[in-house]
């Protein structure tokens, strides 16, 4: 599960165990409540803040639980709801995010990354996909919206009608990522970028985030139509 950590006044949040290799790092429903939980403790301490978003392994992230999805298809629209929220808390968090990806970032993953203010990639391996064309899954409205708000036009329209696996180098040049670093110094590389922007966190960068993301996060508070996203 997803833990805590701190190097000064940036906060590091490991999206799954310590060391586990293969651990996907999937959008489970009590992965999103210990998210958030993490989140609330980051929000709760005062002075300089910033948050940094890491993982270990061969994954960042891999997306949606799809084995928890069809084992729970009667609460399909309500899990996406708190995937959606998830993604507006992260938009607007009221400190500077970045992401660490050291590995793959698919489908829900990669999109997550795209809600961070900044990402740092590693160069070497891994992969940002999003392979839901070749899935048979829609994108809900509001993934649709963070997509085409986070990305430039011509990269949403590959990543999604493609689903083409963008390495580090090749995600710099998309504009999916802002940075990349070799896979030993990703985490260092995200926190040196993150701790230049402590004295930012407070209500006022929430609200400039909120002002930034106004039509996207309406998007993503819209509840979920079933019958415009069905799986299979």
């Amino acid at each position: 599960m997803p833990y805590l950590d701190r190097d000064g006044d940036v906060f590091v949040l490991y999206l799954g165990n310590r060391d586990e290799d293969v651990n996907e790092n999937r959008f489970h429903p009590d992965w999103i409540e210990s998210v958030n939980a993490l989140l609330d403790e980051v929000e709760a301490h005062e002075g300089p803040a910033a948050l940094v978003t890491a993982a270990t392994g061969k994954f960042w992230s891999n997306g949606l639980d799809t084995d928890w999805i069809f084992a729970n298809l009667g609460e399909l629209r309500g899990y996406l709801d708190r995937v959606h929220a998830l993604y507006v808390r992260m938009l607007t968090f009221p400190a500077a995010t970045v992401a660490a990806v050291q590995g793959h970032a698919f489908g829900a993953g990669a999109m997550l990354a795209l809600t961070h203010d900044f990402r740092v990639m590693r160069d070497d391996r891994g992969f940002w996909s999003l392979p839901e064309v070749h899935l048979n899954m829609p994108f809900t409205v509001g993934m649709s919206a963070l997509i085409r708000s986070r990305l430039p036009i011509q990269t949403a329209v590959e990543a999604m009608t493609t689903g083409r696996r963008f390495s580090g180098s090749d995600a710099v040049a998309a504009g999916i990522v802002e940075q990349v670093a070799e896979s030993d110094t990703v985490l260092a590389s995200a926190i040196e970028r993150a701790a230049a922007l402590t004295s930012t966190r407070g209500p006022n960068l929430a609200g400039i985030k909120r002002s930034l993301h106004t039509p996207l996060i309406a998007a993503l508070e819209t509840r979920t139509d079933e019958s415009n996203f069905r799986l299979g």
